[in-house]
């Protein structure tokens, strides 16, 4: 009697596909000679600290996206009070340049602190999902509760920054108005690509200081990458969120409404380019590499 053998099911080869990768991943070794981490170290590195994120409980992640709200927005302080002692005396085109010179301190106050700024961990929390070690509804629910701690530490500062602001003479209400308008004069293609850009950004962000632990290289990659973002324009959702929710809060110019169109088109940008741009390729990426994947299909 001939036995014939049995085909593998569809969800079964699935199953070893996935094995084969999280053995490929585990496995990796340092193989550089100039001391960087391989392209798989990498990956292994941002798979875990990724879990380590959705293992969090609630209240941890609230807290600790909370307080990246809160610590961005000096950010939005420097870039108000930069534009205020240069009003006058320089260009506004220039001023809008040069502020990418302060426009890095929030990021770099949050991202050395390890509190959870969503841009920046949007790659990071898709990377588990591309794996199949958690789901896609459990990246969208840690995804919410992220953007709802930023934008919730954001308002917060942008009210006591609005208030503050003039009563200090650091800068007046016309500036806060002045910087939210620059930043929603775009229409929402324009906004969404720009910020899709900016999440892609973001995202290699992530990516480049998981290959480096050292401080000042760290705050480095911080500055080139986030100083581009202002230099260019780009739309983050959560500096964005508080410079557009603050001009709203002073001006009659900027409607509810206009902060809603901005800050869902810049979110799904954001998002957008960080899942897609960096997580998705950096993985299916190294997933190519493996050659022996090829007799599984």
């Amino acid at each position: 009697m001939i036995w014939k053998k049995k085909e593998k099911t569809p969800e079964e080869l699935e199953r070893e596909r996935q094995k084969e990768i999280d053995r490929h991943i585990h496995k990796t070794g340092h193989k550089n000679s100039d001391g960087a981490k391989t392209h798989g170290e990498i990956l292994r590195d941002q798979i875990t600290e990724a879990l380590q994120t959705y293992d969090k409980s609630t209240s941890s992640i609230l807290l600790s996206s909370f307080t990246a709200g809160l610590e961005i927005s000096f950010s939005f302080l420097l870039l108000c009070t930069f534009y205020f002692y240069l009003e006058g005396r320089v260009d506004q085109e220039e001023i809008f340049k040069s502020i990418s010179l302060v426009y890095p301190l929030g990021f770099i106050l949050v991202v050395l602190g390890q509190s959870i700024l969503f841009t920046e961990q949007t790659a990071l929390l898709t990377l588990p999902v591309l794996n199949k070690k958690r789901s896609f509804p459990s990246m969208m629910k840690l995804w919410g509760l992220v953007i709802t701690g930023n934008l919730t530490g954001g308002y917060f500062m942008s009210m006591v920054l609005v208030w503050l602001g003039p009563r200090l003479g650091i800068f007046e209400h016309s500036v806060v108005e002045t910087i939210a308008l620059h930043v929603t004069h775009g229409t929402v293609p324009v906004v969404f690509v720009s910020a899709v850009i900016a999440g892609w950004l973001m995202g290699l962000l992530s990516w480049l200081l998981a290959s480096s632990r050292d401080t000042i290289s760290r705050i480095v990659m911080i500055f080139l990458i986030t100083s581009v973002l202002a230099f260019a324009g780009l739309h983050h959702s959560i500096i964005g969120s508080i410079e557009v929710f603050s001009g709203f809060l002073v001006s009659d110019q900027i409607s509810f409404l206009d902060y809603l169109e901005f800050q869902s088109t810049a979110l799904l940008g954001n998002s957008f380019g960080g899942a897609i741009f960096v997580a998705l390729l950096k993985y299916r990426a190294f997933v190519f590499n493996i050659g022996n994947l090829d007799r599984l299909k």
